[in-house]
This record gives structure tokens, C-alpha cells and sequence, in this order.
């Protein structure tokens, strides 16, 4: 591991062990018990918002919103690094995701929630990487996410009688503006990806560096414009009230049977750098 990496946190007062990170509908860490107010600074600025280190089945749980409370910042303006960092310097080692998606696929409805496990990135000017030189990283990213929070979260979502589906590609795109009827019918009909959204890249790949175990409860809101079925506000925004509450209870479910370190046979996200640096 890199010498900067090992001494990431180090100087924390307030450590975690597990990271949540609350995607469009999900702002508050009301979940947590006994939180504390956490503002971390870092190397690359400014994280999203203040970080809420809290309680949940006996973990200390680190929660984030990604585009901070009252949704400020748009998805191509969040200071990725800065977010990713932050949780490692608390001492994050897993990382659940919650965001908001679109549907590519006439099975995956409104009110679904999705565990993906695949990803296509679209978008297109975005710090991708903690390596920008000297020294120089290619992580694999050819399963790019935790199959160990995966199977937590698909088993608990099953358990608690959500609609969960266990695969799927994510097409990530650049926003703030959604896609075109091509654009969509593209993505659905040549990359064959399932649902959309705009924020997993590159939040995915830095986590990867910073060897965090890193997956995605994705919350299926509308479909994208490819199914041409024209969506109210209001309609999503009752859809995505009912699916943070969802994802809610997977997360209260989940945690607390988590371990935190995980066999090598059942995940490799914390040792990724072992092959990847030159």
C-alpha cells in the first residue's frame, strides 16, 4: 500500500468502520444513534457535507449525502475525491451507495430497487484518480463491485419482501440533463445496460483505490425516455419517497450482521492495489 494511503485518518478523533452514502431522496442519518457532526478536511477540497458518525446494531456508521442536505450540488459538481477520501479517513472499509436510477428494461419498474453489478461510464470530465503521477495505478475494475455487500444487500432486500433485482449494468452519465430518446435507446438497445444514472462514476473506481469494499442500492424511480411513458414530479417523487424508506430498512437490516474484515475468497476490493501499481 502507498505511503500517503497508510496515513490517511490517522489524525482522526472519530473513527467507522462502515460508510453510507446517501444518494438523491436520502439526506439525513436519522437511522444513526448517538451521532456526532464530523467536518473532515482534505487534500482535495471540501467534502459534499459534514459527516455523521453514528451507531447502528453495534457499528460505528459513517453517512455522507453525496449532493448535500437540500440536494445543493449537482452530480457532474461533487467533489468525488474529496467525498471518497474523507470516508477513508474515518476509517471506512465498506461502502454502501444509495442512489436514484432510471429504467432501461420493462421489468425493472418504478419502486424496484436494483444491486448492479456491472457499470458503463459515459461520462466525460470528472477526477477519475488519487494516481494522477508520479506514481501511476490501474485497478481492475472488471468486477467493480463488493460480492460481498451485494449478496448482504439482495439477501436483506429479499428477507424484509422488497422488490430487489440482484444484476444489472449501470450506465453512468455525465448530467446534469437527462438523455435524449437516442441516447436512451442506445444505452437500452446496443449497450444492453438496465438502468441509468449520474453519479456512480467515479465515486466506484475511488473507492477501488482507496481499497474500499464499494456497492450500490440503486432506486429505481421512472423509466429513462426510451419507454416514451411521460412522468409527473409528483409521481417520482412519491416513487422515491417509498424507495428511501426501503433502502432505509435494508441498510437497518443489513449492517449489523456486516463483518468488517471479509474473507479473500469472498471479496477483493481491500487489496486492490496489490497488482495495480507501476
Amino acid at each position: 500500500m502507498e505511503e500517503w494511503l497508510k496515513k490517511v485518518g490517522t489524525k482522526q478523533p472519530v473513527k467507522a468502520d462502515i460508510g453510507i452514502i446517501g444518494g438523491s431522496g436520502l439526506y439525513d442519518a436519522s437511522f444513526l444513534s448517538n451521532p456526532r457532526e464530523i467536518w473532515v478536511t482534505t487534500p482535495f477540497g471540501s467534502p459534499s457535507d459534514s459527516v455523521i458518525v453514528g451507531e447502528l446494531g453495534g457499528k460505528k456508521v459513517a453517512f455522507l449525502p453525496r449532493h448535500a442536505r437540500g440536494h445543493r450540488i449537482p452530480p457532474h459538481k461533487i467533489n468525488y475525491k474529496a467525498n471518497m477520501y474523507a470516508l477513508k479517513s474515518l476509517g471506512v472499509k465498506l461502502i454502501i451507495s444509495v442512489s436514484a436510477v432510471g429504467s432501461l428494461r420493462e421489468d425493472y419498474r418504478p419502486g424496484d430497487l436494483v444491486v448492479p453489478d456491472q457499470f458503463i461510464d459515459m461520462t466525460k470530465k470528472r477526477e477519475y484518480t488519487f494516481f494522477d503521477g508520479p506514481r501511476v495505478a490501474h485497478v481492475s475494475m472488471a468486477k467493480p463491485f463488493c460480492e460481498y455487500l451485494r449478496h448482504g444487500l439482495i439477501k436483506n432486500g429479499e428477507e424484509l419482501g422488497v422488490k430487489i433485482h440482484g444484476s444489472g449494468t449501470y450506465v453512468c452519465i455525465e448530467g446534469p440533463r437527462f438523455s435524449t430518446i437516442a441516447e436512451s435507446r442506445i444505452y437500452k438497445e446496443v449497450f444492453k445496460a438496465d438502468i441509468i444514472g449520474m453519479t456512480l462514476v467515479p465515486e466506484v473506481n475511488l473507492a477501488c483505490e482507496l481499497e474500499m469494499c464499494y456497492a450500490t442500492l440503486a432506486m429505481v424511480t421512472d423509466y429513462d425516455v426510451w419507454a416514451e411513458k411521460p412522468v409527473t414530479a409528483d409521481e417520482v417523487t412519491r416513487v422515491m419517497e417509498e424507495n428511501v424508506e426501503k433502502a432505509k430498512k435494508i441498510i437497518y437490516s443489513l449492517i449489523p450482521k456486516l463483518n468488517i474484515v471479509i474473507p479473500e475468497e469472498e471479496c477483493s476490493c481491500c487489496r486492490s492495489l496489490e497488482t495495480a501499481l507501476l
